[in-house]
């Protein structure tokens, strides 16, 4: 921190450290305590304070800027409304109030709120941040738990089990965790008192916290205590992780039927709107609004932002309810190489086939092409290749998934004949062919088989490279064991029994947590096609026929409006609102699937086949 911020930090303190004692500040901090921030609590709340007083003063500004620049009769009008309103205000005579005054009172009560919400959304803010620790310690402790059981094995020392934990990024903020337990411990020279300390501030209070507990009662009692306990416990926490994933399971069966409900009747809307606009003039009536548009006008255009809001919100949602593990993440690497990785990293990709969407949007624009295809079909420019690159990774990771599983296999046979660790893996790369995986390994045979200058074995090194090559979760979560309990001195033959049991059951969750996601892709993709079914049915045999009576009923005093349907002003807005069909039902399917990448493609394939079906019919 720079000395300009110590200043301010120093000079917040001093105004506004004393709101932290204050008992409407007690739950946040409580929240606080599992918020793992990096300040104190008190500099924290004297930094929000100091943030709401600064909001409030611009918001203030504003608003007394805007309201002394409106005519004296809005003000007027707008208390005369507010009187009817909000209780206690109607014996205000508000047309009577000086100008400057309402103003000056407009700005208090607006400064006033955002100085109100500013420091509840501080509050706010920790709670956030403590629920979602808490939910990623609850994802990765029962894999953590089983690590334990496998370290434990080989050796009681509680710290040095706790700081093979801590090392393993695989874990989250369960390794986080354990590494606080370590550095409280080395303050306080007590492991016992670290265990509590944590115990009590951590946000996950039904799990890692009696865990700790736990876990420090039966390691007193000894390594066979400790070793029961944690194979006990590992159990438990597995059943807990089945028992959460059903209950995931029964929301998303929910959400896809209310997202199918949601995204059809906004469809069916439209039709109903433009053949009820046959029978109702008073549809294609102008309204009130900017630039005059028509009641059916505006449903139509509405329906089409509802549907893109209900897309983007179930996708969201998808992302939070399916199970943990299931969706990838990629980083992308600086400079030249994100342009190297992009038919190959899907984090480069996106940025590298941003410009050439731009330049095929510019092209169709040059090209006189409405507005609407253009975005639509630059969407689809970019989200095809980027969507591509990310299935092609994804066939790759799942490759390499299922060789690591029967590597590990191979390698646990050889171990189990009394053979060393590096001999085990030289000889399985020498026999038998992995596929997408076979580089890795005889890179890792390599690695395993050098010394460095002062004799140290490098297998840690080696290990934790191979990992970083295979880049899936799945060996990062299971390789990462062996070096851990190998370390500590556990029975080679004992630890890849451990491993195998690990990697299989890792590897058939992912299988059948993937087939159960499968079901929500034709989910998206079942209702996308039948909408454009229906649509595509309404524009070829309904609205010709209705624009026929239309005109048949201008000479012959039929109560129908002439102008009524407009055969390609509607069968466009149709258009239009089954492309924002498209893009939500991709959206859905596509993060099913797997993540945002492609959530891109699954929406820019069902946009390219919506535009194509609707040429193609004539209708576009």
């Amino acid at each position: 921190m720079t000395d300009g911020f110590r200043v301010v930090d120093r000079s917040l303190y001093a105004l506004f450290s004393r709101h932290a004692d204050r008992s409407r500040h007690e739950r946040d901090r409580q929240r606080y305590r599992g918020a793992d921030l990096d300040v104190g609590f008190d500099t924290y709340l004297a930094r929000v304070y100091g943030a709401s007083w600064l909001l409030a003063a611009g918001v203030g500004w504003v608003t007394l800027l805007v309201t002394l620049a409106l005519p004296p009769e809005a003000i007027a009008r707008v208390g005369s409304a507010l009187s009817t309103i909000v209780p206690g205000t109607g014996l205000i005579p508000f047309p009577a109030v000086p100008h400057t005054h309402a103003s000056v009172g407009c700005a208090v009560v607006a400064g006033a709120v955002t100085k109100r919400t500013a420091v509840y959304a501080g509050g706010s803010y920790l709670r956030w941040r403590a629920e979602a620790r808490r939910a990623e310690i609850e994802r990765t402790l029962p894999g953590a738990v089983r690590y334990l059981r496998a370290l434990a094995d080989g050796s009681d020392d509680r710290r040095t089990m706790l700081r093979k934990v801590a090392e393993q990024d695989a874990y989250g903020e369960t390794s986080a965790s354990f590494a606080r337990v370590l550095e409280k411990a080395t303050v306080t020279g007590s492991l016992d008192a670290g265990l509590r300390s944590v115990a009590r501030e951590t946000p996950s209070r039904d799990l890692l916290s009696p865990f700790l507990l736990k876990f420090r009662e039966h390691a007193s009692q000894g390594s066979d205590a400790l070793t029961g306990y944690l194979r006990m416990e590992s159990r438990m926490l597995s059943h807990r992780q089945a028992r959460a994933r059903q209950r995931a399971g029964d929301f998303l069966e929910l959400l896809a039927e209310l997202f199918i409900v949601l995204l059809v009747l906004p469809a069916l809307l439209v039709v109903i709107v433009t053949v009820m606009s046959v029978l109702a003039p008073s549809l294609t009536q102008p309204t009130g609004l900017p630039g005059a548009p028509t009641m059916q006008a505006v449903l139509v255009y509405t329906s089409a932002a509802f549907v893109l809001v209900v897309g983007g919100c179930a996708a969201v949602l998808v992302a939070e309810l399916r199970p943990p593990g299931h969706a990838v993440t990629y980083e992308r690497p600086g400079g030249f190489e994100t342009i190297e990785t992009s038919v190959r990293n899907p984090a480069s990709a996106v940025v590298v086939f941003l410009p050439i969407a731009v330049v095929v949007a510019g092209a169709l624009w040059a090209l006189d092409h409405a507005f609407a295809n253009v975005v639509l079909l630059g969407y689809a420019a970019y989200g095809l290749p980027v969507g591509i690159v990310a299935v092609r990774r994804a066939r790759v990771d799942d490759a390499k998934d299922r060789e690591i599983r029967d590597f590990v296999h191979a390698v646990a046979g050889h171990v189990s004949l009394g053979r060393p660790f590096p001999e085990a893996v030289e000889r399985v790369a020498n026999d038998v062919d992995f596929g997408a995986l076979q580089d890795d390994i005889e890179h890792l045979a390599f690695t395993l088989g050098l010394v460095d200058g002062t004799g140290d074995d490098v297998r840690q090194d080696a290990l934790d490279g191979f990992v970083d090559d295979v880049g899936t979760s799945l060996a990062e979560q299971t390789v990462g064991l062996v070096t851990g309990a190998l370390d500590v001195g556990s029975d080679p033959e004992s630890t890849f029994e451990t491993l195998q049991t690990e990697v299989g059951r890792l590897y058939h969750e992912r299988k059948s947590i993937r087939s159960a996601m499968l079901v929500y892709v034709v989910v998206g993709w079942t209702t996308a096609l039948l909408v454009v079914g229906i649509v595509v049915a309404v524009n070829v045999y309904v609205l010709d026929g209705f624009a026929q009576l239309s005109s048949v009923s201008r000479g012959a005093g039929m109560a129908i409006a002439p102008d009524a349907v407009d055969v390609e002003r509607d069968a466009w807005r149709f258009y239009v609102v089954t492309q924002a069909t498209m893009v939500a039902c991709g959206w859905f399917a596509g993060v099913a699937s797997r993540n945002r990448y492609e959530a891109l493609l699954h929406s820019s394939v069902l946009v390219v086949v919506c535009y194509a079906v609707f040429v193609g019919v004539g209708i576009v």
